[in-house]
């Protein structure tokens, strides 16, 4: 299962103590701010072997089958998401923050995203859907398809995605400092 979810093992894949110690603290952040914000999956497994691409993982697993997620769910995913990135700036410095977070931020970013165009959850612009493609973009059709959605409404979801990116930045940083007692006691038993 794990294989299958996450990704071969590659055991022979030697990392540096300092890329080890990074990665643990990355991934000990996920799992801390995972565990401690609401309706969040709870934590199946938490690694620092690298897997696939990713040099750790640590991995949510549903408890039932969900089929519609709420927006105090989604909110929590975002934070989760940017646990990682938090616990390295913490605790390394913003100047040794790495490239490990880049899946984290893509994914958290189209989840805000699809908060304000799709599922009409942004208090400001409302219960509207305000994407404009449908399905793939192939050889520029989205720049010939007419423009369905104004500049200013444009700028406004991304005021819109930046404010939900934030707010949950600056959860997780809270959720961090509060338990940071835990995340070194994490990162320590990973290595």
């Amino acid at each position: 299962k794990d294989k299958i979810m996450m990704g071969a093992e590659r055991r022979s894949m030697v990392m540096s103590e300092e890329e080890k110690k990074l990665t643990a603290y990355h991934e000990a952040g996920h799992a801390i701010v995972g565990l401690s914000v609401p309706d969040h999956d709870p934590v199946y497994k938490v690694s620092i072997i690298p897997r696939g691409r990713a040099l750790g993982v640590t991995m949510f697993l549903p408890e039932e089958d969900r089929y519609s997620l709420s927006k105090r769910r989604l909110n929590s995913q975002i934070s989760s998401l940017f646990g990682g990135r938090v616990a390295e700036e913490i605790v390394f410095g913003r100047e040794a923050v790495t490239t490990g977070a880049a899946n984290d931020i893509e994914r958290a970013t189209e989840i805000a995203r699809n908060m304000v165009t799709k599922w009409g959850l942004s208090e400001r612009l409302g219960p509207l859907t305000y994407t404009e493609e449908d399905g793939e973009v192939f050889l520029g059709r989205s720049v010939t398809q007419p423009k369905q959605v104004s500049d200013v409404t444009i700028h406004a979801i991304d005021e819109e995605v930046r404010k939900i990116i934030d707010s949950n930045y600056v959860r997780a940083e809270s959720i961090l400092r509060e338990n940071m007692d835990k995340l070194h006691a994490m990162a320590g038993a990973l290595i």
